[in-house]
């Protein structure tokens, strides 16, 4: 069984079209949507995301429902979404507000060669 937790899209920047900006649950995240290249994704659209991966376009209705069943989890959800607050693939905006990626650990990207959202660690979510 694989769990999937649902994010709502930010951002998909120009020049990174396999990354987009999501939302997990108040985190902002980095994740790959490379594997829905056909769905037409914008800005406000709800995924499904698998250790950082979006693997399914989803409407509002479906991600609130496994919202609240995340939530009904009670401390195991909790300690999930705490953990990702504190992951190094949590993003932040640039200290100049230009809106440009950075890791939590203040780098650039914080992962090889610049990445945006690659720690070179496996994400949580």
């Amino acid at each position: 069984m694989c769990l999937g937790i649902p994010g709502q899209l930010l951002e998909l920047p120009s020049g990174q079209e396999q990354l987009a900006r999501v939302d997990v649950s108040g985190v902002t995240r980095v994740v790959n949507v490379a594997l829905l290249e056909d769905e037409g994704l914008a800005a406000g659209d709800w995924v499904l995301i698998h250790v950082g991966f979006a693997i399914s376009k989803i409407d509002e209705e479906e991600a609130n429902l496994a919202l609240a069943a995340l939530q009904a989890m009670g401390q195991a959800y909790d300690d999930e979404m705490e953990a990702l607050r504190g992951s190094r693939l949590a993003v932040a905006t640039g200290p100049d507000g230009s809106g440009a990626e950075y890791a939590r650990d203040g780098g650039p990207g914080g992962g090889p060669a610049g990445n945006p959202g690659v720690a070179g660690d496996r994400p949580s979510a």
